[in-house]
């Protein structure tokens, strides 16, 4: 491992090179790994990929803004490939002309966005005293219907479900909808170039931060040793949450460092990670992990809570980027800003899923630590 991160520090410099020369280019957002992943998993060309990147960028920077613009009548937000720029849903007409002033396409939605979060978090409050049943798979505030969605499994029922939703409802609109159930990517051991947890668990690393990297929170409990595929040691699990969170901080030590980079693991260049702007819904997102590598899609929803047979996580974010065990804690990055950790979902890169991860912010910020970029 420590071999393959030197090859990739040296990738980064070549990288780093040409991001100089070209800093206003389209293409100076992601790698040529990370454009031709676009490629195949999007269906886009590479020049549609580099167009992409660089609208969803803008997006990115506009989002603060026009949220601020639009107040009180916010109605959530997200990328519009199509139009190539943010939608902003407003309650109130008033706002329209702040919205688009701000950068932003406004839209009318009935529900606003802090009426949604509340009927969530209202959900998220009840299940602390009595859990959800296992046939829901979670829940999400979807500002496009208006509603918060109830993902639950095909032939779901009995009293524990329709009391589960019965409270849901009492919280505001609902949309029932199936899907299969997600479960967590960790893994036993095999071959690969991961971290391993107590000599058996596989997982991958999320983003280096100082001090160490950020993973699933899944992977291992506070005190558990890490090491690399040849056993040599890295450190140990600082601090873990799951369920409620599924995020973790791994200490290093042992000879190990740091670096700006998501690998490609010998199938795409490496990423260069140089911030965490969060990417609106609809913005193009890939994933990094030691069973599967590069794998790119969508983002389809942020605050999301997914009911896991070990209880539920909140706080998640949406993608239909594939992932299948041993993924777990592995990278989502946006062009050069990471997103988050490889949770869980459901589904193969053979066939196509979902998957969910935890936002890298919101470990920083727990945690107290800051990314290593470029």
């Amino acid at each position: 491992m420590r071999r393959r991160i030197a090859l990739a520090l040296g990738g980064t410099a070549v990288l780093t090179a040409s991001l100089t020369a070209a800093a206003l280019a389209p293409t100076a957002l992601a790698s040529p790994g990370l454009i031709a992943a676009m490629q195949r998993d999007l269906g886009l060309t590479a020049a549609q990929a580099e167009t992409r990147l660089a609208q969803e960028m803008t997006a990115t920077r506009v989002m603060p803004a026009a949220r601020d613009a639009a107040g009180a009548a916010f109605g959530g937000a997200w990328f519009d490939p199509a139009r190539g720029k943010l939608v902003v849903g407003v309650t109130d007409p008033a706002a329209v002309s702040a919205v688009r002033k701000a950068g932003a396409e406004p839209a009318a939605v009935a529900v606003s966005a802090a009426e949604l979060d509340a009927a969530k978090a209202e959900i998220d409050s009840s299940v602390k005293t009595k859990p959800a049943p296992t046939a829901v798979n979670g829940w999400r505030a979807d500002v496009r219907t208006g509603t918060v969605v109830v993902s639950v499994r095909p032939g779901a029922h009995g009293a524990e479900f329709d009391d589960f939703l019965a409270r849901a409802r009492k919280s505001g609109p609902v949309t029932v909808v199936t899907a299969p159930a997600p479960t967590p990517f960790a893994a036993g051991t095999v071959g690969g170039d991961p971290y391993y947890i107590n000599g058996n668990t596989r997982c991958s690393i999320g983003f280096s931060v100082r001090g160490g990297f950020v993973s699933a929170g899944h992977c291992g409990g506070v005190g558990s040793s890490v090491v690399d595929w040849d056993g040599s040691a890295m450190g140990s699990f600082a601090g873990s949450s799951f369920p409620g969170n599924d995020y973790s901080f791994i200490r290093i030590g042992n000879g190990w460092w740091t670096a700006p980079v998501v690998l490609g693991w010998g199938t795409v260049s490496d990423a260069l990670v140089r911030g965490s702007w969060v990417a609106p819904v609809g913005t193009s997102v890939c994933r990094s992990g030691s069973t599967t590598h590069w794998h790119c899609g969508t983002v389809l929803g942020h605050n999301e809570t997914v009911n896991y047979a070990q209880g539920a996580v909140h706080q998640m974010t949406r993608t239909n980027v594939c992932a299948e065990p041993g993924d777990s804690g592995g990278s989502f990055i946006t062009g050069d800003q990471a997103q988050g950790v490889t949770s869980g979902g459901w589904g193969n890169c053979a066939s196509g899923g979902e998957t969910w991860f935890q936002p890298v912010n919101e470990i920083l910020q727990t945690y107290g630590l800051s990314l290593v970029t470029a």
